[in-house]
């Protein structure tokens, strides 16, 4: 359509040209130019319009206004094509926008569905998104800013304000006289030039109240089993030492009505007594030292140091028992972040388990790892020994359970509770008759 409205133009000037300079036609002429001029003025219109609608194309895209359609007729060809080639771009991005405001609705309900309280803000306060189950956990009917939060606790409010991407940590708070106990989660993320603050909230009370309950219940067992096992044989044996310096009415006999036979059987039943109840005050010191572990003195020191602090300790018993004993550090200068006393009475635990476990197997091994993976360090004390049945292994971090004869029960739990004072916990796999490896992770 432009390339005759061009070829149309060139036509008309060169017959103006020919009137111009080779007739003596003024007023055909004059008609010829003012058809120029109107063939000009139609072409500019004609530009202006497909940029108008070009334009008009950009505008729909810069605005998101996908509603525009480009459907005009009689341009030509080849604007017919362009009209189709933008209708089909519009379309892509209608299309485009569906499928994002489905998967944002997605999101949403599922995030409105979970029972996890989510909060979304700007480090300013402003709250950009907050699920029910946030609104609900705290009596909120809306939140815009986390300030109103203050009216729960001025504390709560600085703890969303100063929490930073990757912290996790419980909290208690109390909401109209319902005490909640969160695991908060947070995380930062970068949305529109805007700096995020994500957080999670997860109320565990009644999970902690019921772990709580569960290991009282398992301590209360452990120790009355121990109580009983002392208290039985004592109230025996003073029954017995009542029945022979009583006589048949219940009254005292004289030292005189006493021979030799049972003042013996007196004396060996009063020491019985003494060691049953010297044995029960050994049991509570033990529990007493079980919950007075000292707070870690933090520093660094070479793994090196403390593995051959504690191969020291064992070398001994370990050539006796012909254990194989091997150490490997990765990288060799290793270095760790704890407190080396602590940490050496954890491994020389595990290292006495494993002795105990590995001395009656044809060829005991015991391997001492440590290692940075993931980042993080890791220790992992080894044995070959006859290893942990399954039904034992959610007992044998419980204070005072243990299944060898001569074993006091603590030597596992206190280990746990010490890891746990270094933010870090203490895992055990087991293959009975194979291969048993407890694993220390920081």
């Amino acid at each position: 359509m432009i390339t005759l409205r061009v070829l149309l133009l060139i036509c008309s000037i060169f017959l103006l040209v020919f009137l111009i300079f080779y007739t003596k036609y003024i007023v055909t002429t004059l008609i010829a130019g003012i058809l120029i001029l109107l063939q000009v003025i139609a072409l500019i219109r004609f530009i202006e319009s497909t940029n108008r609608r070009f334009a008009q194309f950009l505008e729909a895209i810069r605005y998101a206004d996908f509603s525009s359609s480009f459907s005009e007729g009689g341009l030509g060809k080849n604007f017919e094509e362009l009209n189709i080639a933008f209708n089909e771009v519009i379309r892509e991005f209608r299309k485009t926008r569906k499928q994002k405001e489905e998967h944002f609705n997605y999101l949403q309900t599922v995030v409105e569905h979970i029972s996890t309280g989510v909060i979304v803000y700007e480090r300013t306060g402003q709250v950009d998104m907050v699920n029910n189950a946030f609104k609900k956990m705290f009596r909120l009917n809306s939140l815009k800013d986390i300030s109103e939060l203050a009216r729960h606790g001025k504390s709560l409010v600085p703890v969303f304000r100063n929490v930073k991407a990757g912290d996790r940590f419980v909290m208690k708070q109390v909401i109209e006289d319902e005490l909640l106990q969160l695991a908060v989660h947070a995380t930062e993320f970068r949305i529109r030039d805007q700096e995020l603050v994500l957080v999670s909230l997860q109320n565990i009370h009644y999970e902690l109240e019921e772990k709580e309950m569960e290991s009282w219940q398992k301590l209360t067992r452990v120790l009355t089993h121990e109580i009983m096992n002392s208290i039985t044989p004592i109230s025996s044996l003073a029954s017995t030492i009542k029945d022979f310096v009583t006589d048949e009415n219940g009254k005292a006999q004289c030292k005189e009505n006493l021979d030799d036979e049972t003042i013996e059987s007196i004396q060996n039943a009063l020491e019985a007594i003494e060691r049953r109840s010297q044995g029960l005050l050994n049991f509570v010191n033990i529990y007493r030292n079980l919950t007075r572990i000292p707070k870690p003195n933090f520093r660094y020191f070479p793994m090196k140091e403390l593995f051959q602090r504690v191969y020291e300790l064992h070398k001994a018993t370990m050539a006796e028992k012909n254990i194989s004993f091997t150490m490997e550090i990765r990288p060799d200068d290793m270095k760790l972040l704890a407190d080396p006393d602590l940490l050496e009475q954890v491994l020389i635990n595990l290292i006495i388990n494993a002795i105990h476990a590995s001395e009656t197997q044809p060829q005991p091994k015991i391997r001492l790892i440590a290692e940075h993976s993931n980042n993080k360090p890791y220790i992992h004390v080894i044995d070959n020994g006859t290893g942990i049945k399954p039904d034992l292994m959610e007992k044998i971090f419980i204070p005072f359970f243990t299944s060898k004869k001569d074993g006091s029960g603590i030597g596992l739990s206190l280990s746990r509770q010490i890891m746990f004072l270094h933010k870090g916990n203490i895992f055990v796999k087991s293959k009975p008759g194979e291969e048993t490896e407890f694993t220390l992770r920081f």
